[in-house]
């Protein structure tokens, strides 16, 4: 059995029989509307996009409410293309892992054209001027992480890459958002059609930082002489470009080998992982949870895409960012962070596994029940309560979720400010609340101190996962670190914070055994 179009051909008797849901719409036809009326653009080829975007768009597909499919183009890793998409005619397996312990095994074909965004490579580049200057096309949507849209470093200064690019003008562009706005520029010159660019990344107001990025190359180009002043009306006009805030939530963990094995029991040949050049795992199957969010501010010029007939909510820019800090500030996103920091301190692999050990459990629902609640504002759409709940009785626990503290403690001083530097200012903010009632943040805060150094609760080294400040952060002293409000969203020592998050590190640093310890003491000390 092969996952290709002719595999599927072929073997559909043989997939059937071991329970695949596959296409039942003509793939052939569906590439042949899209090609000549794209109407969903995304970029970011990774898992998410797999699991969830593409989900949506196949299901849409199956009922018949949509005859054009995806366009995907990835400008990070072209090897997620090369190795992935185009050998296996960008079909994917798509395994959700229930609570229950059930699976359902299902092939993706809506997304019936990969890219990359290569300038170099003119006839992929054409292809996506294409794509963009045809008048069909209501949605570019992103999941390119919170990195993709930083065009200026700490300082404010723009980073060398994205200068470059405003010095250049859109003809020649080489940066990833770069590209992306040139490619915009196009559409504006050839007929300005309306479009909305929509992130979809696991980040605060995730549509102002789009917008900051694309505007930062649109007014210099237009400073500059490279675009004229009609561009930048364009671009800030609602009505013709628009960027709508989003909330997503849905656990898609790097590719697992118990997940390979099965696949390759059933039958199915050239399913190996890739572990590319730049660190991405991908395979071509993709391992998911079977809860998913997304909720999109409804603001699309073109018209938009059915998506709320496949559990997708519309709604107002508040609705979207009380969820949005219901769920990152509250119920998912600090609790992941706390098992990531504490589980690789403790020598843990899965989070599954976490939830089993009393003190991190306790310490995710006080976290999420005690100290975040007091701070949520209901966005009516979803629970905050019962969206807590299912984080805690259902996706965190769910032994066949392979996730791991390792992976989600990527990029944690990216995290943190929105994670936990909000909560805090909640806090500070409420005249019947005080940062002195808070145990476990502080807690959380001097764990990721002590996870800076390096050293497990054993005494043993262990890598620390990626991270764009981690070679700044590893080198200063805890206080120092502690001062950097753009890692913590506020100055810790304007009360007492600060000082109780060093004292609880220093703690911390008693010996081998000591974090475990006083992971145990705070925890019980929260729960009085």
């Amino acid at each position: 059995m092969f996952l290709t179009d002719e595999g599927l051909k072929t073997y559909r008797k043989e997939y059937e029989e071991k329970e695949y849901l596959l296409p039942k719409y003509d793939r052939d036809v569906i590439k042949t509307n899209t090609d000549k009326n794209p109407e969903w653009i995304h970029f970011g080829a990774g898992n998410i996009f797999r699991a969830f975007q593409g989900n949506l768009m196949d299901r849409l597909l199956e009922s018949g409410r949509m005859d054009t499919g995806l366009v995907v183009c990835e400008g990070f890793d072209y090897e997620i293309v090369e190795k992935m998409y185009k050998p296996h005619d960008n079909l994917s397996v798509l395994v959700t892992l229930r609570a229950n312990g059930t699976i359902e095994k299902k092939v993706i074909g809506s997304i019936v054209t990969s890219l990359v965004l290569d300038r170099n490579d003119k006839a992929e580049f054409e292809k996506l001027e294409a794509v963009f200057a045809n008048k069909s096309l209501k949605m570019c949507s992103f999941t390119i992480t919170e990195k993709g849209y930083v065009v200026k470093n700490p300082a404010g200064e723009l980073l060398p890459a994205v200068k470059a690019d405003i010095e250049a003008g859109p003809a020649d562009t080489t940066s990833y958002m770069g590209k992306i706005v040139s490619l915009l520029h196009h559409r504006y010159k050839t007929g300005a059609s309306p479009i909305a660019f929509v992130s979809m990344d696991n980040c605060s107001h995730n549509g102002d930082k789009l917008y900051d990025a694309v505007n930062t190359y649109v007014e210099g180009w237009v400073k500059n002489g490279k675009a004229d002043a009609g561009f930048a009306d364009y671009v800030i006009d609602p009505k013709k470009v628009s960027f709508p805030w989003s909330m997503i939530d849905k656990i898609t963990p790097r590719p697992d080998e118990t997940v390979y094995e099965n696949l390759k029991k059933d039958g199915i040949e050239d399913l190996e992982q890739v572990i590319t050049e730049k660190k991405t795992y991908v395979a071509p199957f993709v391992n998911a949870e079977e809860t998913e969010y997304l909720v999109i501010e409804d603001s699309f010029p073109n018209g938009k895409l059915p998506l709320n007939e496949v559990g997708v909510i519309y709604t107002d820019r508040e609705i979207v960012d009380k969820v949005e800090k219901m769920k990152v500030c509250t119920c998912l996103n600090p609790l992941h962070t706390a098992l990531a920091i504490f589980g690789c301190l403790l020598g843990y692999k899965t989070i599954h596994d976490e939830m089993d050990d009393k003190d991190l459990s306790n310490l995710v629902y006080l976290l999420g029940h005690k100290e975040g609640m007091k701070v949520v504002v209901n966005p009516g759409v979803l629970s905050p309560q019962e969206f807590l709940n299912a984080v805690l009785t259902k996706r965190l626990p769910n032994p066949f979720m392979p996730d791991t503290p390792q992976r989600i403690a990527c990029d944690t001083s990216q995290k943190i400010p929105i994670r936990f530097g909000e909560t805090i200012k909640g806090y500070r903010k409420s005249p019947d609340l005080s940062t002195d009632d808070l145990t476990l943040i502080p807690l959380v805060l001097a764990g990721y101190l002590r996870y800076l150094k390096g050293i497990d609760d054993n005494g043993e080294k262990f890598e620390l996962s990626p991270d764009p400040m981690l070679d700044e952060l590893t080198k200063m002293n805890p206080e120092d670190v502690l001062k950097k409000q753009e890692i913590f969203a506020n100055d810790l020592f304007a009360d007492n914070l600060g000082k109780r998050t060093l004292e609880i590190f220093e703690e911390l640093n008693v010996g081998n055994g000591s974090v475990r310890e006083v992971l145990h003491k705070y925890v019980h000390e929260a729960m009085a």
